[in-house]
């Protein structure tokens, strides 16, 4: 047991679960707000589209294959908000100053 709480205290393990839940719930948010603010946003430019709706088929009958780019679309914007955030957060926070503190002192 001792050797697992070392491994525990030396490699980090426990900021880096803090810093994982807290991202997961940073990405939930901003996906909310990407579905329910940006995509509708984009979709009233778009002519009243709903964006995530968005798709193409190609072929007829039993060999139809729809694309749905309007999921993929939605789904890059909250990628680049996510990374913002996380981008933004990082910077004022001033947590990029962290790791290079603990570099120095080794």
């Amino acid at each position: 047991m001792k050797g697992f709480i070392d491994f525990v205290r030396e490699q980090g393990v426990v900021g880096m679960a803090v810093g994982l839940a807290i991202g997961t719930e940073a990405g939930r948010a901003v996906k909310s707000i990407v579905d329910h603010f940006i995509n509708p946003l984009v979709g009233m430019i778009l002519g009243g589209t709903d964006l995530s709706a968005l798709a193409f088929t190609v072929g007829s009958g039993e060999r139809e294959a729809v694309f749905g780019y309007g999921a993929i679309i939605s789904s890059l914007i909250t990628l680049f908000a996510v990374a913002f955030v996380i981008y933004f957060v990082v910077k004022k926070a001033g947590l990029d100053k962290l790791d290079k503190d603990t570099e120095d002192d080794e």
